[in-house]
């Protein structure tokens, strides 16, 4: 009888470990502590920038940003290259917020970034507002960039 108990302990115990895993797999892509020096921040002097004609585009597939999103959420960027210049995946960058942290290694060490984007499957935020500055180059050294806003509920 004991051991009918024990081995039914182990599959129960399984489950619950498997119940925490998907907040194990998240990164943290932002502090709490960044988080409030960048809202505490003035906001940066930003020159008037003009699209360049054939710059790469960056498209925003997930999340939605038309509701707060739950935190951790996956991330996935499209790079629309223009017809004549393929998109070159070093020159990935992301900034964070008012102080325009470089967060780009926290991403590239949880996703592969490719020619045709990257798909983060959990990252973490604080709750709160948060504001990212993506870019990327062409091979033709055009610079495409996306701001993105979110709200972390």
């Amino acid at each position: 009888m004991m051991r009918t108990i024990a081995w039914l302990r182990v599959p129960l115990l399984a489950m619950g470990l498997c119940a925490w895993v998907p907040h194990i797999c998240a990164f943290e892509l932002v502090s709490a502590q960044e988080m409030r020096a960048s809202l505490t921040a003035a906001e940066p002097l930003i020159t008037k920038a003009v699209a360049v004609p054939g710059a790469p585009q960056i498209e925003l597939v997930h999340p939605r940003l038309d509701s707060p999103i739950p935190s951790p959420t996956a991330i996935q960027l499209l790079f629309v290259p223009s017809t004549s210049s393929p998109v070159r995946p070093e020159s990935f960058k992301v900034l964070y917020g008012r102080l325009r942290i470089d967060i780009t290694q926290r991403l590239i060490s949880a996703a592969k970034v490719t020619a045709e984007g990257i798909n983060v499957k959990e990252a973490s935020l604080p709750k709160g507002n948060h504001r990212l500055l993506l870019s990327v180059e062409d091979i033709q050294g055009r610079q495409g960039i996306k701001s993105l806003d979110l709200e972390i509920n």
